[in-house]
């Protein structure tokens, strides 16, 4: 069990109010029903534990590495997480953890674990009962997971959706791997097994030169090109209305068109909770597509961005990374031909 910090391990300041993370001994001595689930627990913290509003690639090369290290030793990871970047983490364990054959779940809570009502205990114990699920000796869910109140679901499918209620998070394009009531009924055709027998093979190359740019009406040729010309930028996540759309006026076409020649990569994603990137349904798709824009298919934002650093921190080319981001690397999207 990994405790990078967040709301589930924190305290509240007694001059400020305000929430502040605290030590992992404090969250275990609050949930002493962890004795009762028949498993050894080891547990390792970050030092400090990090407000997760801070997580960034270090940090994902960080639980990586702590992975790798004690791959061999152990059944399953858990990685307790705050919420506002938990989506953006287990999409890039996804893509950094190769040949990954053990769960990994990542959860966390909206109410510190010492708060009378918190949900951190359920998804915390059930979070270490789904890592340690075995059926005929072999893990059940041997995938990148967020596990949260009522579901789990694949990591890099996933996004926050709500701020205040227990059950923040859903994927809304990709059905739940196991839901949670009175039993954990697992949807086991839906789980990713690695299929190659391949010992894990962890990557530590993230190149944080990509951006995200969210199309609005009545955004200027300035921030536009702002953006798209910003020093060093490689790829770009391009969030468009509907089923990837966006207007056609020449200024934007030509930026788009000029960005791409020199060499970035720009995804097209739906600003929509659910549903893909359908570039030749309407004209304004096809526009997008003359330009060199790719689709990005049902992908979230988190997963392309992520799948993005991930790409191009390993120096592959702009035509090689197009490929892969049109192909289905750990089940983050689902292609429509």
């Amino acid at each position: 069990m990994i405790y990078t910090g967040g709301t589930i391990g924190m305290i509240e300041n007694s001059e400020t109010g305000a929430l502040e993370s605290f030590n992992f001994h404090h969250l275990l001595d609050n949930v002493p029903e962890l004795k009762k689930l028949g498993s050894s627990i080891s547990t390792l913290q970050f030092d400090p534990p990090i407000d997760s509003s801070d997580m960034d690639q270090d940090k994902w090369v960080e639980l990586v590495r702590i992975i790798s290290e004690n791959y061999n030793y152990f059944d399953g990871f858990v990685v307790l997480h705050g919420t506002d970047t938990m989506a953006y983490t287990a999409s890039a364990l996804s893509f950094m953890l190769e040949n990954l054959d053990k769960p990994v779940i990542l959860t966390g809570s909206q109410l510190p674990i010492g708060v009378l009502r918190t949900d951190g205990k359920e998804n915390l114990i059930t979070a270490i009962e789904i890592a340690a699920a075995k059926e005929n000796g072999k893990p059940i869910v041997p995938e990148v997971c967020i596990l949260f109140e009522n579901f789990l679901m694949r990591g890099n499918r996933t996004r926050k959706i709500n701020a205040e209620n227990f059950n923040a998070f859903r994927s809304q394009n990709y059905p739940p791997l196991a839901r949670v009531g009175i039993h954990i009924k697992y949807d086991t055709h839906l789980v990713l097994h690695n299929s190659t027998n391949r010992p894990l093979r962890p990557h530590y190359l993230m190149d944080p030169n990509v951006v995200v740019l969210k199309i609005f009406p009545g955004i200027t040729p300035q921030t536009v090109n702002s953006i798209l010309n910003i020093p060093n930028l490689k790829g770009v996540v391009m969030e468009t209305f509907g089923s990837g759309n966006a207007m056609t006026k020449q200024w934007f076409l030509n930026a788009l068109k000029a960005a791409v020649e020199r060499g970035i990569v720009i995804v097209n994603v739906t600003q929509c909770s659910g549903g893909s990137v359908q570039m030749g349904l309407y004209e304004t798709g096809n526009k997008l597509s003359e330009t060199g824009v790719i689709s990005g298919y049902d992908i979230t934002t988190e997963a392309a961005l992520t799948k993005l650093m991930f790409l191009f921190g390993h120096n592959m080319t702009p035509q090689e990374v197009k490929e892969h981001m049109r192909a289905a690397l750990v089940g983050e999207l689902t292609l429509h031909i």
